[in-house]
């Protein structure tokens, strides 16, 4: 007798289910995208109890005549591929046919749809069809699960609280929305709207309706392209950041993906503008032709695989740089405005916040009465004229004609014109000049050295001594002349003329502390930026420094030349602004 025998077809879907069907966001994003790829321009999505006991997906798509919609739920089956040419050109959200038959294995559904005149209604219990006939005649599909893994308790009892799979909603309709500005998105739960885009192509207002007005209104168009890519989307400014990567939403040919390499690109394009640890908000749209790209990795198909990567690393961070570098960035000081996006409306009660723990809510929505720091900005939406902000200035320069005006706390130079008070940190802005001279020393290095009246003397553990045995040619690169002396001992002869004057030994110290440290994955681009930054740090004025009339002039004069005056190697604002309309309305000289 035979061992080996086929699958049950329900007991197949069930383990199809495991990879496809994880938590109720599983769903959402399959229903959905079905939505999309059935060219609906409006897509409801409704919850009861956070998609635990029900998930209704409303589109006006093209949907489906009886024949399809009872096929639909058979594995594999899909309108979507017609042969295998058509596996490597993916134009669609779905493809694979696996998602509605393992969504129908493991609940209960109820399909309406309707593509001509007659709607057609199929009932599913646990992958069986219960229920067969006609429904009234409404142009597109309407999906309801109820009791997903009610039959699967295993699963059921592994799905997160309703506050974290509500998150998990939340997140992945906000990416799909940002994804499809021309798609009216509505996302409910238990009654109450949660997200509610406009679908008129948008894409600040869809911004807008997730992050609030704040962060619109400092978000930054971004467009580039190359012979194989076409970049387009928004990016903020460095001022507003979070703490996790997940606000870097890259979307490929409509498809949210994934990517570790293109979120690193994109972190490295905000090197030295933004702090560590701290990320920006970036919607990236990538427009690729279909045969570059492979999605078919993963059933989720989040990750995809790109041809030609390098290229478009390249494009993107020399976009986001470009971008960056082009608009003035100094802080402005303001009295904060109430700011509620739509999300915080409809969620309002305390302890969903709480356990939500959605960053938007505590950075969005000033609630105490200080006064915040903000950047500039004249962000409009498209072609309404409806400015989020109207600015009192327009600013060409980096940073303006400044007056000093004196110091305080022996840190911090005051300054005024005519816009306005501005404070300057010292240390901050003498280390972006610093830093900028260092960088491109070591990026653009000659022969002026200078021969040391006293060698320097450098003793290494054996392990020490033979990594920088290896890695002697980084110093000669860099004019420092080492050479071995005796055993585990080297001795410094020369070193470039750069260097901090009266502070050489250190700086060749903390050099070789850099060497050491070197990983596997030398880069010698980072190497120059991390030496850059660590000797500008130390080379630079202090906090509690006297500075002059003079050389506070000059130190203005010099981090108006800087690429990047904004901020220190490190992400920190060197310049912060207050207006002289904050100012007189904080002395109530206006209202």
């Amino acid at each position: 007798m035979s061992r080996i025998h086929l699958m049950d077809e329900i007991l197949s879907n069930k383990i199809a289910a495991g990879e496809v069907v994880e938590k109720c966001v599983s769903v959402v994003k399959e229903l959905v995208e079905n939505s999309i790829d059935a060219k609906a321009t409006n897509i409801k999505i409704e919850l009861i109890e956070s998609g635990t006991q029900e998930i209704k997906v409303v589109d006006n798509g093209i949907g489906m005549d009886k024949e399809d919609a009872l096929l639909a739920f058979q594995r594999h089956a899909t309108s979507k591929l017609r042969d295998e040419d058509d596996l490597y050109r993916i134009d669609t959200l779905g493809f694979r046919g696996e998602a509605l038959p393992s969504i129908a294995s493991v609940s209960m559904i109820t399909i309406k749809t309707c593509s001509e005149n007659l709607g057609t209604l199929v009932n599913i219990e646990g992958g069986k069809i219960t229920e067969v006939g006609t429904c009234e005649a409404r142009k597109g599909t309407t999906i309801e699960v109820k009791k997903l893994f009610y039959n699967t308790p295993a699963r059921l009892k592994h799905l997160g609280s309703l506050n974290n799979e509500l998150t998990n909603i939340i997140d992945y309709v906000n990416k799909i929305a940002l994804s499809y500005p021309d798609i009216k998105f509505t996302l409910t739960n238990n009654g109450k709207i949660i997200l509610n885009t406009p679908g008129d192509n948008n894409l600040l207002k869809v911004i807008n309706a997730i992050y609030g007005t704040d962060v619109a209104r400092n978000m930054l168009p971004l467009e580039a392209s190359n012979d194989d890519y076409e970049i387009s989307g928004y990016i903020s400014k460095p001022i507003i950041s979070r703490a996790t990567r997940t606000h870097l939403i890259t979307i490929v040919n409509g498809r949210v993906v994934k990517n570790n390499e293109l979120n690193k690109t994109i972190i490295e394009a905000y090197h030295t503008y933004i702090m560590e640890n701290r990320f920006p908000i970036v919607v990236l749209n990538i427009t690729v032709d279909s045969s570059l790209i492979d999605v078919n990795i993963h059933p989720t198909k989040m990750d995809i695989k790109f041809s030609k990567m390098d290229g478009l690393k390249e494009t993107i961070k020399n976009a986001v740089h470009n971008t960056l570098v082009s608009i003035n960035l100094i802080q402005k000081v303001e009295h904060p405005k109430p700011e509620i996006s739509m999300a915080d409306i409809v969620i309002s009660n305390n302890q969903i916040q709480q356990e939500l723990n959605l960053e938007r809510y505590e950075e969005t929505i000033p609630f105490n009465d200080e006064f915040i720091v903000k950047e500039e900005t004249n962000i409009t939406y498209g072609n309404t004229n409806k400015e989020v902000e109207t600015l009192e200035e327009n600013e060409s320069e980096k940073i303006p004609e400044l007056y000093v005006a004196g110091v305080v706390f022996a840190t911090y130079i005051v300054c005024q014109n005519n816009l306005g008070m501005y404070l300057i940190d010292q240390h901050a802005a003498k280390e972006r000049i610093n830093y900028e001279l260092f960088l491109n020393k070591l990026s653009n290095p000659d022969n002026n050295s200078i021969d040391m009246l006293f060698p320097i003397t450098i003793e290494l553990p054996l392990n020490e001594s033979i990594i920088l045995k290896e890695h002697l040619h980084i110093l000669a690169n860099m004019n420092i002349k080492v050479e071995e002396f005796g055993m585990n001992s080297f001795v410094v002869k020369s070193h470039p003329v750069w260097l901090p004057k009266g502070n050489e030994e250190n700086a060749i110290r903390r050099i070789i502390d850099l060497i050491l440290d070197i990983k596997n994955d030398f880069s010698l681009e980072k190497f120059n930026d991390r030496v850059a930054a660590t000797l500008a740090c130390k080379a630079s004025i202090k906090a509690n420094d006297t500075l002059s009339l003079e050389e506070m002039e000059n130190l203005i004069d010099d981090l108006r030349k800087c690429k990047n005056p904004y901020n220190c190697p490190h992400g920190r604002p060197t310049i912060i602004k207050f207006t002289k309309y904050e100012i007189e309305k904080m002395f109530k000289r206006v209202v």
